[in-house]
C-alpha cells in the first residue's frame, strides 16, 4: 500500500488540475446571463463535503448528486441523465 506521500506524489498535479477546472467552470458560470438551475445548486452543495475528515467523501458527493426517487415513468421523453436530483 502507498505512503500519503507516494499517493501525492503520483495524484497531486492531476487533481490539483481538476480543482482549477471546478473553479474555471463556477467564474464561466457567474460570467454568464441568465439564471442556473438545480444543478448548479447540487454541485455547490456537493462542494464542502470535498472538506470532511471522513474517508466516505465520494460516497457522499454521489449521493448528494444522486436522483432518489422511486417514480418510475411509463415512457421518457428522451435518453440520458442529468447528473443531479431535480428539486
Amino acid at each position: 500500500m502507498p505512503t500519503k506521500q507516494e499517493l501525492l506524489d503520483l495524484q497531486f498535479i492531476e487533481i490539483r488540475h481538476k480543482l482549477i477546472e471546478v473553479g474555471a467552470f463556477l467564474d464561466r458560470i457567474d460570467r454568464h446571463e441568465g439564471e442556473a438551475d438545480y444543478r448548479l445548486e447540487s454541485l455547490k452543495k456537493a462542494l464542502p463535503l470535498l472538506q470532511q475528515e471522513d474517508p466516505g467523501r465520494a460516497k457522499a458527493i454521489l449521493e448528494a448528486l444522486s436522483d432518489h426517487s422511486q417514480d418510475m415513468p411509463e415512457t421518457a421523453d428522451f435518453q440520458g441523465a442529468f447528473g443531479a436530483p431535480k428539486p
